[in-house]
């Protein structure tokens, strides 16, 4: 079917000059044109027109807008059922904030504070934020990058549709730490002089799961770090590990607990227990080390 612009606008609600101006930017696919050269327009313009509006009105510039093409008419309603998806997913989490704080007596600033960020800091804003970490701590050694890139499908949570204030604040806190660039510095520069060395990284991980397993079977059997039946256990983690007594415990001298606390958070956020699963294991030979120093 075709459409003369005024017809269009009558469909869409949309002023004639607004449609004019779409179509002589760009935004819209040119349009075909009688003999006596007025425009005339089809269902596919007329879809494409209300996926251009409601991407205007979630705050996307038309340069962008422009950059996703004339597409077919399938396509442009792909697009526009993503977004719709999207900010359904985004009113279901308000609504779980707005409901949480409604609820109380005597809602607070944090409850607010909340509901500011949520705006800021959905699952797109995350995931850019984790490639920006990712980029950020791998700095100009490939190796880091590679193992970090592999790792970041489990640092990305995915937040709840109706999340609970607890997994709410664990988004955020999230979101500070990736975001936070000394943070970044002080793992890129904790860890070079390990990832500059040459070496088998998938060798390493096996050492690194063996001398876990060696740890968590010294803590199922009561085994406390400060005693005599931890120094065969302690001995066989630096073998694992292929690190001296004293560096080992340096690098823990040099260790930003923020890095554990990644791993808590992005449990809180899937709702599993706030526990790093390696933690308990790094604690008992960090303690064995120094009571053995």
């Amino acid at each position: 079917m075709h459409y003369s612009i005024g017809q269009l606008a009558a469909l869409t609600g949309l002023p004639v000059k607004t449609i004019r101006f779409y179509s002589d930017a760009g935004v819209l696919p040119a349009p075909d044109r009688t003999s006596s050269g007025y425009r005339r327009y089809t269902d596919e313009h007329r879809a494409h027109l209300e996926l251009v509006r409601t991407l205007r009105e979630i705050g996307l510039d038309l340069a962008t807008i422009r950059s996703l093409g004339h597409r077919r008419l399938k396509d442009v309603l792909a697009l526009h059922l993503e977004v719709v998806e999207a900010q359904i997913t985004a009113l279901q989490r308000t609504r779980a904030v707005l409901r949480a704080t409604v609820d109380k007596d005597d809602p607070a600033e944090e409850d607010l504070r909340r509901l500011h960020a949520l705006g800021r800091v959905g699952a797109a804003e995350m995931a850019d934020l984790l490639d920006s970490f990712i980029d950020g701590v791998g700095g100009d050694i490939a190796a880091r990058r590679d193992w970090l890139a592999c790792m970041r499908d489990a640092m990305l949570p995915d937040l709840p549709e109706e999340p609970t204030a607890a997994q709410l604040d664990a988004w955020l806190e999230l979101a500070g730490l990736l975001s936070d660039e000394d943070f970044q510095a002080g793992l890129r520069s904790m860890s070079a002089d390990f990832w500059a060395q040459p070496r088998d990284h998938d060798a390493w991980r096996r050492a690194t799961a063996a001398m876990i397993e060696e740890v968590g079977a010294a803590l199922a059997a009561g085994i406390a770090p400060e005693s005599p039946e931890a120094a065969p256990v302690l001995e066989r983690v630096l073998e694992l590990s292929g690190q001296t007594g004293e560096e080992m415990l340096r690098g823990f001298d040099e260790h930003d607990p923020r890095a554990g606390r990644i791993w808590e958070l992005v449990a809180i956020v899937r709702g599993l227990e706030p526990s790093w699963p390696q933690a308990a294991a790094y604690r008992w030979i960090e303690q064995a080390l120094r009571a053995r120093s």
